[in-house]
């Protein structure tokens, strides 16, 4: 098997067109159309359909595509892996995570992280969407996805974390202080929106807090993002559950109803297998662990 080919095809692959994938190598679009065409005469098989837009991958394409992605996730990590030996921790670590935990909590955080190891970058990718390693565009994502038994990853805990209901101290001065989760019904509620990707199962769960079974309140602000729902209980706008993690980085904000037990959310760091034995994902993953720790 020719591996310059298997290169090309890949870079082909992941670009769509043999024009980006020219750029991409460096190379004409003739040459990469002809590395292309060698390699799918070699093998017997088509591996792109052409149009007009583009390419599309066959059948046989989709899967030779997988492999390479693996293996050359496998030649990447490999090489991360042996630089780190070399250079101590440098290079860049790839990092995906929620909003509200990358710009409400993480990045307040990473001066102290970026000080102890001043030649390691970070990349922070911000999403509330599930993270695909087949892409191997991340190298470790931080949220409260549980991964799946047949995903190719290493799983750890980070914590329990906790939430509250929360208002600001406006909207108390405002509006009063609910002294019963009935009260509620009389307060405006900021709830999670249906548009968004909900941190957990329980992002809702203020709708229904104190309420008759089966009964829903309507929520005075809907927001589909946690960090959204943040700025608006800080602006006064509303009451709303929120990571007690994040809350307590504001003065501003009253906890309501500590004496009733609220739901929880694990949080997870997870990253691919191809990557264990990396320095920096554990340095992270324990800078991580103790910075949770000190709430």
């Amino acid at each position: 098997m020719d591996w310059d080919r298997l290169r090309i095809f890949h870079i082909v692959a992941q670009a769509g067109s043999l024009t980006d994938a020219g750029y991409a190598l460096n190379l004409s679009q003739s040459a990469v159309s002809r590395q292309v065409s060698g390699l799918e005469k070699a093998m017997g098989i088509g591996l792109f359909h052409r149009h007009a837009r583009g390419l599309l991958l066959t059948e046989q394409g989709k899967h030779l595509f997988k492999i390479t992605r693996e293996i050359f996730a496998q030649v990447n990590a490999i090489g991360a892996i042996v630089s780190e030996s070399r250079d101590g921790l440098a290079g860049t670590l790839r990092v995906a995570t929620t909003v509200a935990i990358g710009s409400v909590w993480l990045a307040s955080r990473l001066k102290r992280f970026m000080q102890n190891y001043p030649k390691l970058r970070l990349n922070i990718n911000l999403t509330d969407g599930y993270v695909d390693f087949t892409l191997r565009e991340i190298d470790v994502a931080i949220n409260y996805y549980q991964a799946l038994p047949t995903d190719d990853v290493i799983q750890k805990d980070l914590g329990c974390i906790r939430m509250g209901v929360y208002a600001s101290r406006d909207y108390v001065q405002n509006f009063g202080l609910p002294r019963t989760p009935e009260e509620l019904d009389h307060h405006r509620i900021i709830a999670f929106g249906d548009n968004g990707v909900a941190p957990s199962d329980n992002a809702s769960w203020l709708l229904r807090f104190g309420t008759k079974p089966g009964v829903l309140r309507s929520p005075y602000l809907a927001i589909n993002n946690a960090y959204g729902m943040l700025q608006a209980v800080r602006c006064g706008i509303g009451i709303a559950i929120l990571a007690d993690f994040v809350a307590s980085d504001y003065d501003d904000l009253v906890e309501l109803f500590t004496d009733i037990q609220t739901p929880t959310m694990q949080m997870y760091y997870t990253y691919p297998k191809a990557l264990d034995g990396l320095a920096r994902l554990n340095m992270l993953y324990e800078f991580m662990k103790l910075e949770l720790e000190k709430k």
